[in-house]
């Protein structure tokens, strides 16, 4: 492709976007933003339901707010995102704690319940910080041995590689459905299938796939999950996770942190700790109210507009995104760490280069915002919800120009 069509593509691509109506529906100006895999942004509303939550829910409710609404909310909150979001059946999704916090809990969970002689975790190495961290936490106060899978960078964990890792000894895989650098897509379904079949369960982290692709855990039957709700569910920086837990798996599972929201009478306040019913045995201490209203902001936006028009778009973005690096960047030496494969990627782009640690800082400069990872990435993050066609021919444009000023 040359310049101009590309430019025409652009222009053609977001005529016809479905999705178009969206990015009307969001806060704030920005040339170019292309880190909405990191934080989303604002929508509208979310600003307008806060106000009105401080106002008359907490200030004129006040206490009575919790037997009114907020008591259940991270239920009934959790079970609209997992039937709009992940393909979930009711009772199986709570909205509570940090990812970080979540992953411990039900990670935690699932060590403890496994049989004996089952005393291995799985994860990769080119996993989340965080989750490998969490991995080697949970391993080391349970006398556990982590097995670490080596998966290629850009081509991520397949069904093959995890193959020779899973034996007798294992009790939890974990691994993440969407990988933080290279944007691969795991083979859900087909891996936990496989850890299945090996008598173990499998602890999936979706932080960048939730409210982006056409999740389907209960088709899957998937054990457990976690995601966060800052990025494509933008729900604002620190917006609080959401735990899964299978239904078949609820009575079996003891989470570690046992506070008072998760007692099965929380307003007894009695002696010793009884779990309560389905998935709020999983809640620990007070939910973080505030902190979900812009979710159900942002849920309202992707019911309208339908998980699947959103990963028909992400794909669309990313490919796009694609064919702009090779057309405008190739002759710089910039090379594309992502699938190519619409089905393997999902919503980022990552492209390489040695100097793309203080390009990107001239970026932000000039208010086209992408991200920098760790040795030479520059991921393009795509949200369907509030990413332009044009956006991205704009923010491709202007790595090319400050690369040839080098």
């Amino acid at each position: 492709m040359t310049v101009t069509s590309l430019q025409t593509s652009a222009a053609e691509l977001d005529a016809a976007d479905p999705l178009a109506w969206c990015r009307h529906e969001f806060s704030g100006e920005v040339r170019a933003y292309l880190d909405g895999n990191s934080l989303g942004r604002p929508p509208r509303e979310a600003a307008v339901r806060l106000a009105a939550v401080v106002e008359h829910d907490w200030g004129n409710r006040l206490i009575r707010s919790w037997d009114e609404q907020w008591f259940a909310l991270p239920l009934e909150l959790g079970d609209r995102l997992g039937r709009l979001t992940l393909g979930a059946a009711a009772g199986q999704t709570v909205i509570g704690d940090s990812t970080t916090v979540m992953l411990y809990k039900l990670l935690r969970a699932a060590v403890d319940a496994a049989p004996d002689g089952r005393n291995v975790i799985v994860v990769d190495r080119e996993n989340f910080p965080t989750d490998r961290y969490i991995v080697e936490s949970v391993a080391s106060e349970r006398g556990f041995t982590v097995r670490w899978l080596e998966p290629d960078p850009v081509a991520g964990v397949t069904p093959d590689l995890l193959a020779a890792a899973l034996a007798d000894d294992v009790a939890v895989v974990t691994l993440s459905h969407v990988a933080y650098k290279s944007g691969f897509v795991a083979d859900l379904p087909t891996i936990t299938e496989q850890v299945h079949r090996a008598g173990a369960v499998v602890l999936w982290d979706l932080c960048h796939s939730v409210g982006l692709l056409d999740v389907r855990l209960d088709d899957a039957d998937v054990d457990l999950a976690v995601g966060c709700g800052y990025k494509f569910l933008c729900g604002g920086p620190g917006a609080p996770a959401f735990g899964y837990v299978a239904a078949r798996l609820q009575d079996r599972l003891t989470q570690p942190i046992q506070g008072w929201m998760g007692h099965a009478d929380a307003f007894a306040m009695g002696q010793g700790w009884s779990p309560g019913p389905g998935m709020r045995r999983f809640l620990s201490g007070t939910p973080p109210i505030l902190a979900m209203i812009p979710l159900t902001a942002s849920l309202d936006l992707i019911e309208r507009a339908r998980i699947t028009t959103i990963s028909d778009k992400a794909r669309r973005l990313g490919r796009f995104a694609i064919e702009a690096t090779d057309t405008l960047l190739a002759g710089h030496g910039v090379t594309v760490s992502s699938p190519r494969e619409d089905a393997l990627r999902g919503g980022h782009v990552t492209i390489s280069h040695p100097a793309f640690r203080e390009v990107t800082r001239r970026l932000w400069e000039a208010d086209v915002i992408p991200d920098f990872r760790n040795p030479d990435g520059i991921r393009l993050g795509l949200a369907p919800l509030t990413t332009s066609f044009g956006e991205v021919l704009d923010a491709v444009a202007s790595i090319g120009e400050l690369l040839s000023r080098r």
